[in-house]
């Protein structure tokens, strides 16, 4: 099964990395968070990429080109101004009739691909998309009449379940994305839901985004420090 990347979007809430390349190249440590990203997959013995690029997608195409791996990266150009359906169905028209795994290219979890793959099959649905609890930002304060009773950081537990990419989707989800100009979070994810087509797989292990400075350097920290809980596939269930 091909893994499929999205990486080409404009990355404006981190622009101080994405003034001169696409978002998933920005490094952490030496490599590219979007090298971090197919090592991850990679370890799990999934090599053939196909991403999807888009802003400065040459930078990506030039990098794929020049990279010493075992891996298999396809790059194809989908756009500058293409939505994540838009991109998605193009890489469905560019691979035929395949199942294929879709991710963000601007983040990183220790997902465990197999695992995920068996809940979509046993659900027998045409689209899985995994369910992750948001990183905690902010304190908790709680009070009584004013009076704070209690302050401290939130936990994940305390959240709700949000999208958190990898999805599997079969061939027949492309027909649920009606143009190149739409979201797939809010066009074709919605469809699937009315038609009791879109099944949810919850991850309970690492999971961090990379939408700010602040938490680009959380994963550049874990990379310095040797320790990238995305590459621990046994403790995420």
């Amino acid at each position: 099964m091909k893994i499929v990347i999205l990486a080409g979007g404009f990355g404006t809430r981190i622009s101080e990395e994405t003034d001169f390349k696409p978002k998933p190249m920005v490094l952490l440590g030496s490599q590219p968070i979007l090298w971090h990203l197919m090592d991850s997959f990679s370890a799990q013995g999934f090599n053939e990429f196909v991403v999807a690029t888009g802003y400065k997608g040459e930078i990506i195409h030039d990098w794929a080109n020049g990279l010493d791996s075992n891996w298999s990266i396809t790059p194809v150009q989908t756009g500058l101004n293409t939505q994540t359906g838009g991109r998605i169905k193009q890489i469905f028209d560019f691979l035929g009739s395949e199942r294929i795994l879709v991710t963000y290219g601007d983040g990183l979890a220790n997902v465990n691909v197999p695992s995920l793959i068996n809940f979509h099959e046993s659900n027998k649905r045409i689209a899985t998309v995994t369910a992750v609890r948001p990183p905690a930002r902010f304190g908790v304060l709680e009070s009584e009449n004013g009076l704070v009773t209690s302050f401290g950081e939130k936990r994940q537990s305390d959240s709700g379940w949000i999208n958190g990419g990898f999805f599997i989707l079969e061939p027949e989800v492309k027909n649920y994305i009606l143009s190149d100009d739409e979201p797939f979070e809010t066009g074709a994810l919605p469809r699937l839901v009315n038609e009791r087509q879109l099944m949810s797989y919850h991850h309970h292990g690492f999971w961090q985004p990379m939408d700010t400075l602040r938490e680009k350097r959380i994963l550049e920290e874990m990379v310095l420090n040797n320790r990238r809980p995305w590459l621990d596939h046994h403790s995420n269930e």
